[in-house]
Formats: C-alpha cells, sequence, structure tokens
C-alpha cells in the first residue's frame, strides 16, 4: 500500500457520522421501544443476580448497571447514553483531536451497552457491524494527532509510528468476510430466486422499506434483472480476494465495484447505516496517492528507469489484464452469458450445480484463510522493516513496545474472527485451530467478529406481506415510498419480519398490541409521530386485530397508486383489555407485568434534563432530525473552509505535494521566489514553508 494515513482519516470520520446516526436514531425511539410503558421495557433484562460488580459487568457488559446510582431507570439511562453517544461520535467527525482511541472506545462501550438490553430490536447485522468496526477503529485511531508530525522525504509522516498501518488491514479482512459471506449465504441457502437469477424481479417491491427509485428500478426488464443479479455474484464473491491483491490498480478497481453495488443498494433501499458503514469500510482498500489526486502528477518529466522496475512494471500489467480476462471468462461461462442481438438483450442462467458449488466453496475456504494470513504477515514484516528505520534508541524502543502490543492485538483479532468468517463452510469450522475457538468463546459476549450474510434468502415471492399501517412501511396505497436513510424506524422493521410467519414467532407483537389498546402514547408515537393524526388519539381503540395483505407494486400508467394489494388472512385475532386469549398469550410469553415498576425521583438534575430535550426534540420527525444533524454538520465544515483557507494545505486530509518531496536546490528556490513574486497570495508564506518541510 502506499501510505494509508488518507484512508485512516476518512475511516475514523466514517465511523464517527455513522455512530452519530446510530445513536440518534434510536434515541428518537426510546420510549415507545423500552420505556416503562414501551413494547419491551429495558427494566426487564437488567435484574441483578446477587453477582460481584466486576463479575456482573463482564457477563453484561453495560453501562446502564450503574444508572441506579444517577437515580435513573434503564430506560432513562439509555437515553443518556444515546445522547451522550451521538454528541461525542458529532465531536468526534468535526474535531480531528477527538478522533482519538479513548473516544472511539467510549463510543463502542455505549452501543455495546444498547445493545445488551436492546432485545430483539437490536438484533440486526448492522449493529453486530458497528459494534466490530468501531472496537478496530479504537486501533486505528492515532494516540497523536497527525497535524503534530512532519513529512518524510519519501511521503509518510517522519512521526508516523511502524504499527500505525497493521490495524488498518483488519478493517480490509472484515469488509472481505462481510462481501464474501453475504455472496456466499445466497447460493448455499438453496434459494430458487438466486439459483434462477430471478431474486431481483422480486426485491425491490419485497424489501423491508423501498425508496421511489425501487418502483422504477422494479420495471426494469427481466433479462436486465437476471445480469444485475450475476453482477452482485461477481461483485461479492469474485472480487473481494482482489482486496489483497498486491498490484494497486486491482485493488482500485474492487473498490469502486464496491462503492457502485453500496450506491445502488442506497438509491433503491432504505437500509439506515449499513449501506454508509459498507462504504466506511472500503476506505481500507485507497491509499495516500489515490486521495491526494496531486495535481501535475501526470504532467511530471519521465526519468529513465531501471531494466528491472520496467520489467516489473510490464509483468504487473500482465497479470492485471490476466486477471480481468479471466474475471470476464469466469462470468461468461458459469453464467451462460449469450447476447441476443435481434431483441438487443443478453440472455443468463446458471450453469453450474449446487453440489459443484459446495464443493467449490469446500476447496476455496481454507485457501482464503491462508490468504488472509499471507496478507497479514507482509503487513507484519512491513512494519517490522519500518521499525528498521526508527532513529534514535528512546524512539527504537518505544516503537518496538507499541508494535508489540498492536501487533498482538491484530493478529488475536484475526484468530477471533477466524470463527464467525468459517461458518461458511462447516468443514473448514471443523478443521481450524482449537486456540481460535477458545479465544473466539472467551470474548463472543463483546461482539468483536462476528459471522454476515445478508439476503439469504429472497422473501416475500407472492408479494410482500403487511399488517397495519405505519408511517414508513406499506400501507396506503397512494402514498409514495419514503426515503427515511440514515434512520432505522426498527418497529417497522420487525413488522416486516413477523409478517413472514405466524404472530406466535415474534412475542414481542402481542405486546404492542396490548400497548396500543391500553393507549401508550410513547408506543403510539412509533406508528404515527403526529399524534394528533393517530384516529384513537382522543380515546384508545376497544378492539385490535391485525390482517395480513400482500403487496406489489403497481403497473406503470395506474394514476396515483403506487401499490395493489390483496387480502390474505387474519394475522393476529379480535382482542380487547381482559381478553382471555390476550392474557393467555401474555402470560405464554413472559410479558405481563409482575409488578408495578419502581418510580424513580423525577425531581433530579439528570432526569430534568433528559426529560427537558425529549420534550424539546420530540415533534420532530427522525428522519429530519437526522437529515438536520447532517446538514449542520456540513454547514460547519464549510464555515471551517471559509475561516481556515491557509491551514486546509497544510492539513492531515491536503494533498502532499509530490515535487517538493526532494530538498530543493538553489536554483529551485529562486525560481519558487520568483514565481510566489510575481503572483501574490495571502498565505503563500505558510504554505512555502509547509512545502519545504514535506
Amino acid at each position: 500500500m502506499a501510505g494509508s494515513r488518507l484512508p485512516r482519516q476518512l475511516f475514523l470520520q466514517g465511523v464517527a457520522a455513522v455512530f452519530m446516526f446510530a445513536f440518534a436514531s434510536l434515541y428518537t425511539q426510546i420510549p415507545g421501544l423500552y420505556g416503562p410503558e414501551g413494547i419491551l421495557p429495558a427494566r426487564r433484562t437488567l435484574r441483578p443476580q446477587g453477582k460481584g460488580r466486576w463479575q456482573q459487568l463482564w457477563e453484561t457488559p453495560t453501562l446502564l448497571w450503574e444508572a441506579p446510582r444517577l437515580g435513573l431507570d434503564t430506560a432513562q439511562g439509555l437515553e443518556l447514553l444515546s445522547l451522550l453517544g451521538a454528541l461525542v461520535a458529532l465531536g468526534a467527525l468535526l474535531l480531528s483531536p477527538l478522533r482519538h482511541p479513548v473516544i472511539y472506545l467510549l463510543l463502542w462501550a455505549a452501543y455495546l451497552s444498547a445493545c445488551q438490553v436492546g432485545q430483539v430490536f437490536l438484533y440486526f447485522q448492522w449493529d453486530s457491524l458497528l459494534l466490530e468496526t468501531g472496537f478496530l477503529a479504537v486501533l486505528v485511531a492515532p494516540l497523536r494527532p497527525a497535524s503534530h508530525r512532519k513529512e518524510a522525504p519519501q511521503g509518510r509522516q517522519a512521526g508516523a509510528l511502524p504499527h500505525e498501518d497493521l490495524p488498518f488491514w483488519l478493517v480490509r479482512w472484515l469488509l472481505f468476510r462481510l462481501m464474501f459471506a453475504s455472496g456466499v449465504v445466497k447460493l448455499t441457502s438453496r434459494c430458487p430466486a438466486w439459483w434462477g437469477l430471478t431474486a431481483l424481479t422480486y426485491h425491490y417491491e419485497t424489501q423491508c422499506l423501498p425508496t421511489p427509485a425501487a418502483w422504477f428500478a422494479h420495471h426494469l426488464p427481466v433479462w436486465l434483472h437476471k445480469l444485475s443479479v450475476v453482477a452482485t455474484f461477481l461483485i461479492e464473491i469474485a472480487v473481494p480476494p482482489l482486496f489483497f491483491a498486491p498490484i494497486r490498480r486491482l485493488r482500485l478497481a474492487a473498490f469502486y465495484s464496491q462503492v457502485l453495488l453500496q450506491v445502488l443498494i442506497i438509491i433503491t433501499g432504505n437500509y439506515n447505516f449499513f449501506n454508509l458503514m459498507t462504504l466506511v469500510l472500503t476506505t481500507a482498500l485507497l491509499d495516500d496517492q489515490h486521495l491526494a489526486a496531486e495535481p501535475g502528477h501526470g504532467s511530471r518529466k519521465k526519468t529513465a528507469t531501471s531494466w528491472p522496475k520496467a520489467l516489473l512494471a510490464t509483468l504487473s500489467l500482465l497479470l492485471e489484464l490476466a486477471v480481468y480476462g479471466l474475471l470476464a471468462y469466469g462470468t461468461v461461462h458459469y453464467f451462460g452469458l449469450e447476447v441476443d442481438w435481434q431483441q438487443r438483450t443478453i440472455h443468463s442462467r446458471t450453469t453450474f450445480t449446487f453440489h459443484q458449488f459446495s464443493q467449490w466453496l469446500k476447496t476455496l475456504t481454507l485457501p482464503t484463510v491462508w490468504l488472509g494470513v499471507a496478507s497479514l504477515v507482509w503487513e507484519l514484516l512491513s512494519a517490522l522493516w519500518r521499525w528498521t528505520q526508527v532513529r534514535g534508541w528512546l524512539r527504537k524502543l518505544s516503537a518496538v513496545v507499541q508494535l508489540s502490543l498492536v501487533g498482538t492485538a491484530t493478529v488475536a483479532l484475526f484468530l477471533i474472527s477466524l470463527v464467525p468468517y468459517s461458518y461458511v463452510e462447516p468443514g473448514t469450522h471443523g478443521r481450524l485451530w482449537t486456540g481460535a475457538h477458545r479465544l473466539f468463546g472467551a470474548v463472543e459476549h463483546l461482539q468483536l467478529a462476528n459471522s454476515y450474510g445478508l439476503f439469504r434468502r429472497m422473501t416475500g415471492l407472492g408479494g410482500r406481506p403487511e399488517e397495519i399501517e405505519f408511517m414508513y412501511k406499506p400501507g396506503n396505497l397512494s402514498r409514495p415510498p419514503p426515503v427515511v436513510v440514515p434512520h432505522q424506524p426498527r418497529l417497522d422493521w420487525q413488522m416486516w419480519f413477523a409478517a413472514l410467519g405466524p404472530h406466535t414467532h415474534s412475542p414481542w407483537f402481542t405486546s404492542l398490541v396490548l400497548r396500543l389498546l391500553q393507549g401508550k402514547e410513547p408506543v403510539i408515537r412509533l406508528v404515527q409521530s403526529q399524534v394528533a393524526r393517530y384516529p384513537f388519539h382522543k380515546q384508545p381503540p376497544t378492539y385490535v386485530r391485525a390482517q395480513r395483505y400482500k403487496y406489489w407494486f403497481s403497473q406503470p400508467g395506474e394514476q396515483g397508486q403506487w401499490w395493489r394489494r390483496q387480502w390474505v388472512e387474519e394475522f393476529f385475532p379480535s382482542v380487547s383489555l381482559g381478553d382471555p386469549t390476550l392474557e393467555t398469550l401474555l402470560r405464554q410469553f413472559g410479558l405481563q407485568e409482575k409488578s408495578p415498576p419502581r418510580t424513580r425521583s423525577a425531581n433530579s438534575t439528570l432526569a430534568q434534563a433528559l426529560h427537558w430535550t425529549r420534550s424539546q426534540l420530540s415533534p420532530l420527525e427522525a428522519p429530519a432530525l437526522l437529515w438536520g444533524l447532517l446538514m449542520a454538520v456540513g454547514a460547519v465544515r464549510f464555515v471551517q473552509a471559509l475561516l481556515a483557507p491557509c491551514s486546509l494545505r497544510s492539513s492531515p486530509l491536503a494533498p502532499v505535494s509530490g515535487e517538493k518531496r526532494r530538498p530543493a536546490s538553489q536554483k529551485d528556490s529562486g525560481a519558487a521566489s520568483e514565481q510566489a513574486t510575481a503572483a501574490p497570495n495571502p498565505c503563500s508564506s505558510s504554505s512555502r514553508t509547509t512545502r519545504r518541510k514535506k
């Protein structure tokens, strides 16, 4: 890699932004989901078992154990954590001194604390992905701000430490695991839609929260949908090994293919912060040279190169072309691509069987592990070589200590991650080193490494099932699909999962019915944020039942209609308060209130502050709040750029001029002085000084 200082900065800023969105989105939903009158009150999850304080904290790692010491109940403590998490993440996004390991450790600990009491509403893969990525940010973040370091002649910072690139390699490994597993599980699931390449003919209308663009994507030609599935398999299965390619252009090609896939998903679906998080991970495929985009870089005078370097460049180009040719041939061969020139279409079909794919996966999974091992060993050797270049015995001693600690942590996290990664192929899982299994078992509850596999099976092949109408998921046939990213309406998401089976598979749904019958405002706000628009805002309904419908996108030409629907069955029987059926279900699922919640004093300053903050923010809809945060960040960045135009040139994200990396001769200095005199610049003095340092 040609240096990773700029990508690391982008990664840390991206992680901070995602944490900010995640905490802010969760905060808006806490009363309805986890409050005393919520669907799944958080207080039920934290009940002391008579264990020691530290043992209790290790077994259930959440800072919310300390909420009673602050005079707060569990839900109020969760509100405090979410607010502080959003503010700290905002600070890390805007201020480089706050991109410190301690800050990211606090963000990770706060989100892990929330997940411990989040129950089914925080059991999504992107929550696990954020936790794993957040912990990697703790290792990637520098102990010293990058702005305090000088630039070395070779483009690396003179104060850069040998170990700094090591943790960032783990980000690349995480991206590989995420994408490769997501592609593989689509085929190992034996889902006929994926094997028949027809998954996208259903996906756009059956996903949880489609966008308006999904309607247009759904009506694209079938041959294009099938070709898009082929491209998805190519990007998710064949391209990820290129993340570790020794040729820089191959890694950049892999980067842009991943970005293309994520951007298309963002355009057609509301997947909260998941795709943003994946885009943040792709920064591990970049380098300083690519991000600097040095002006005049391509117009430099070509200098004579030695024949070994010329030969190596030629071999690299030939290898790169061979890789592209192999990918093209494999795609055409295994998916039977044929061009129909008369109809101007491309036909595609899978030409391999499930047994052949299983054998291929069994053969390939272990080599991908060794590919990761080889890449990590190279990074370790590179770090060791950089350590040999450190001057001064004191600096050398300090560097070797840090390299040893970070190197050990990197290797340990890599070993831990092998266990969930090997879930894609059971045979490989059984052949892993037993020490890796023991390491993973010891820290599994901290979610430092997780298994991934999105869209394993395509659901709703006969139309999307729905029940009662909500703010974001489909209901009103004439209402266009909303755009709510990066917010995740967690109740709407769980309603989508609940509709895929009987209500008994989703016990929390019974609690939702109870809260609606009781007319609990926190839960009503999850259904309709403007309480006055809720049809039973004056008096709770006497009866509640749920109907299941199947929804399809409307056909082109149906004016004023986005959806079509058909009644399927009754999802939940008609019940009222005190109904024997409702009481039986509540008792069966352990949702009955065994004792009234203990009320804590609301007179404490902290509780009053939380109540006031909630009252100020509750009129805002969650997407508007998150978009407001995004606009505020953009405004602050714009003002920073206007007020400090000179400092931007010497900031960590400023381009590094390649023409001034060697000591300037007297002739060069004179020429520079003449240019400066001819073109005066209020910032010229500081910029010339900066260039000479570089």
